[in-house]
Formats: C-alpha cells, sequence, structure tokens
C-alpha cells in the first residue's frame, strides 16, 4: 500500500514538473516569438513610409511579412573609405546653361544652401565631338570655340563656390560607333579605348580641381546602354578600363562605380540590379571601383520605410547592393547615393515616378538625409535629384517634377526645405548597432519560438504517464 501511494505522489510531482516545463517552454516561445514580431517603432508611418490609414495597414502586413525573411549581411562597423565625406549633394545640368552669369548664380545658390557636392555631367559627345582628339565644337559656330571652356568654367565657379564635383561621364559621340546614333545615343563606343582616352583627358586636365568621377550612369537599364541588351560583363571591361586610365592621370583620383538603376525587371535591355552587381562582381568589378554608386528613389513611399524585399523598390533598396559588397569583401567601400527624390508630377502625367504633394516631397527630401545620416554608417553622399533645368521644354515630362527650382530660379518648397535643414543639420544619433543584429535575428528567432509552440502542443497531446 505505501508503495503505490509513493507511485502516485511521484506521477502527481512527474505531472507538477511537467506542467511547469511546459509552461516554461511556452513562455520561452512567446518571448522569442515578440522578440521576432516587435516592430522596431510604434509609428506606422515610420514602420511603412505609408501617410494613408489603408496603406499603413497594408504596409505592416507587408512588413512583417518582409522582416521573417532572411536580412541582408550590412556589416556596419566596417571602416569606410573615403570618410569623413559631408552628405549634401545635388544633381545639376550647368553644362545646358549658355549664360555663364545663370551657372555662377546656380553655384552660388547651391553653396549658400550648404550643398558641398555637384553630380555634373562631363558629356563626353559634348567636349569631344566631331572626331577623335577633336575639342573643338564647331557645332553653331563654323570657326569653331574651345569645347573644354564651357567645363572649365563649371570647375572654376565649383572650386570657388566650395563644392566638390562627382564628374559623370559617359553620353559617347556618335563617331564613337559604326552605327552612329541608330542604337541609341546612350550606346556605349564600338572601340572602349576611345572611351579610355577620353577619361584620361578629363581626368588629366582637372586632376588639381576635380576629385571623384562616376563611369556611367544605370548602364543596367533605361536605355543608357543603348538600344540593346544590357551586357554586365562588357561594362566592367570599360569600367575597369576607365579605372585604369583615371588612376594613371591622376593617382588621388576617386572612382564611382556606375549608378545601377533599381529594377525587377530580367528582360534584355533592363536587368536586375542585384543580378547585375553579382555579375560585375564575377567578371572582376571588385577591383575597378572605388565608391559603389546606387539610386535613392523612394517612388511609392516615403523615406521611413522598413519594409524589405529584394523585389521591392523603395528608398532602402540599396541595402541588398551593400549586402552583395560585403559577401565580396567590399564592405570597406561606401555607397554613395546617385540620385535621391520623390515626384510630385500633376494630373493628368503618369505617375511612373510615384506620386506626391510638393509639402510631402519637401519633408521627404529631409527626412531621407536624416536617415542616411543615421542609420545607414556606408552612406556617403547623397545627391538629390536635381537641381534645376535650363528652361521648361520637359514640363510634359514625369521627371521633370523632381527639380528643386523652375529653370527662373523660383525655389520650390523642397529647395526652401533643405537650404533651411542643411546648415543647422547637427551630427545625427547613430542607430544602435545591437538594432541591425536583431533585425538580422529576426528570422531565427521566429523559428525557435515556433518550435518551442509546437513542441509545447506536441506535448499536450502526449498520453500521461501511468
Amino acid at each position: 500500500m505505501y508503495g503505490w501511494r509513493r507511485g502516485l505522489a511521484v506521477q502527481a510531482e512527474d505531472r507538477i514538473i511537467s506542467s511547469v516545463l511546459r509552461r516554461i517552454v511556452l513562455f520561452a516561445g512567446l518571448i522569442l516569438l515578440v522578440a521576432a514580431l516587435a516592430p522596431p517603432t510604434l509609428s506606422p508611418y515610420e514602420l511603412t513610409g505609408e501617410e494613408e490609414i489603408a496603406g499603413q495597414l497594408r504596409g505592416l502586413l507587408h512588413w512583417l511579412h518582409t522582416a521573417l525573411r532572411p536580412q541582408p549581411d550590412l556589416a556596419p562597423e566596417a571602416g569606410i573609405t573615403p570618410a569623413g565625406i559631408s552628405p549634401y549633394g545635388a544633381n545639376t545640368f550647368l553644362q545646358n546653361e549658355a549664360l555663364p552669369e545663370v551657372r555662377e548664380q546656380s553655384v552660388a545658390l547651391l553653396a549658400g544652401a550648404g550643398f558641398r557636392f555637384i553630380r555634373q555631367e562631363f558629356a563626353w559627345e559634348d567636349i569631344e565631338i566631331h572626331g577623335k582628339g577633336d575639342f573643338v565644337d564647331r557645332r553653331n559656330d563654323p570657326a569653331g570655340v574651345d569645347a573644354w571652356a564651357k567645363y572649365d568654367n563649371i570647375v572654376s565657379l565649383a572650386e570657388e563656390g566650395g563644392l566638390e564635383i562627382i564628374a559623370r561621364l559617359g553620353n559617347p559621340p556618335s563617331w564613337t560607333r559604326a552605327l552612329t546614333d541608330t542604337i541609341g545615343t546612350n550606346a556605349p563606343p564600338d572601340d572602349f579605348n576611345d572611351f579610355g582616352d577620353f577619361v584620361a583627358a578629363v581626368a588629366g586636365r582637372y586632376a588639381d580641381e576635380i576629385t571623384y568621377y562616376q563611369v556611367w550612369n544605370e548602364p543596367n537599364g533605361n536605355d543608357e546602354w543603348g538600344l540593346q541588351d544590357v551586357d554586365p560583363e562588357a561594362y566592367t571591361r570599360l569600367l575597369c578600363l576607365a579605372y585604369e586610365r583615371i588612376k594613371e592621370a591622376d593617382p588621388n583620383a576617386v572612382v564611382l562605380a556606375g549608378a545601377l538603376t533599381p529594377t525587377v525587371a530580367l528582360e534584355g535591355r533592363n536587368l536586375n540590379d542585384l543580378i547585375y552587381l553579382e555579375r560585375m562582381y564575377a567578371a572582376g568589378a571588385g577591383d575597378c571601383f572605388d565608391v559603389m554608386s546606387a539610386q535613392g528613389y523612394g517612388l511609392f513611399s516615403g523615406p521611413t520605410d522598413r519594409r524589405l524585399r529584394p523585389s521591392v523598390i523603395n528608398y532602402p533598396h540599396h541595402l541588398y547592393l551593400r549586402d552583395i559588397m560585403v559577401r565580396h569583401g567590399d564592405a570597406e567601400k561606401p555607397i554613395w547615393i546617385s540620385e535621391m527624390g520623390w515626384n510630385t508630377a500633376p494630373e493628368p502625367l503618369p505617375p511612373i515616378y510615384g506620386r506626391v504633394n510638393e509639402e510631402q516631397q519637401a519633408r521627404y527630401a529631409v527626412e531621407a538625409y536624416e536617415r542616411a545620416r543615421s542609420d545607414w554608417p556606408w552612406i556617403g553622399v547623397v545627391n538629390t535629384w536635381y537641381f534645376k533645368r535650363h528652361n521648361d521644354d520637359e514640363r510634359d515630362q514625369s521627371w521633370y517634377y523632381f527639380r528643386l527650382m523652375e529653370p527662373d530660379f523660383t525655389p520650390l518648397p523642397v529647395w526652401e526645405a533643405l537650404a533651411a535643414y542643411i546648415p543647422e543639420a547637427g551630427e545625427p544619433a547613430p542607430a544602435a548597432p545591437w538594432l541591425m543584429s536583431w533585425q538580422q535575428a529576426r528570422p531565427w528567432l521566429f523559428i525557435a519560438g515556433l518550435a518551442l509552440f509546437f513542441y509545447a502542443g506536441l506535448s499536450l497531446l502526449a498520453p500521461p504517464e501511468r
């Protein structure tokens, strides 16, 4: 009788222990799931970049789905070179301004607003116009004028205004192709050495004034490789040749890879930027640039958007480019954003670049700089797209409505917001390193939490011990 009673006591004790353990497992699973699913902010806007309630609700579900996917490796603590760079840049088209005084006013306004970089085209077709080694412009004057003169003026004005130039090199003249412009005005030259000679001429001429050179723009799409299929391997050969020739002309030069357009397309003339960059690395591009470039368009959501998926094009899309760079040993190289902005195209123009109002455009531009400075230590210069055009002939084009100013220097709200923000911007509070570690751990925390819940559920179904 005593043994039987003792056995019942032991069974009761085991059931209590089992119940306690099950509760501990359930509690641990709950803690892991909360850690996996908790948002980094309680603000729906700061989480999704959406301002309407319906968009925020959809965005919360979307964020939850993307937060539980494998996250990119960002190496936030890697030493970045070059470091200590001012992030404030703007895209300019000063080569299209016929009057030197307009160029001078443009530079003065940009410098006065606190910008420290201009991303300025040095269009090959506008410098070596009529043939190899011919730097005389005879398009409007049979006697010809020095094709360098306009660019010399731009360089001089930028130096006087304390602005660094990112010289965007591309746009081959038609004589460089046997098919001339029939395959597009942006198609690469038949002989890449012609481009090598051109970039060497630019870097040699401006070795004392220009440090930063960007080789091409969006070679993976938007017909920037001409009216033909894009070719990452060919672009890599062009990039490596340009890198070598620029460094020979100016060993202190910093070479930027061409900005890749963010796209999910897999067709011949437009190729997903992540696939394109992988193929560039496979072709040896890692040795041929000092800075990677990306585009920073928010399109249909604001700059605070934290949704992250390779097929989603939003402001933080470049994190996937960063992941590829880290995996290929380029964690110390920064990414510079070549073009950043939100579009205010009015009805009935199609919202192919998204559509916001002018107040949102202004607020988003400031928030974009704030986020880049605080959250992404690998980001260097962020060049807003764009300062102004020389006239308003393109008002019928959606892309025109990214501008900061009208052609007559009438400022838009986005200009006024940036001109007020930049001079007063203090040092940002950097994001805590553990936040990025938490983001990367989320999928594993979720799996572990589900596993513990599953185990606890199975234990409930198990028959009691006799």
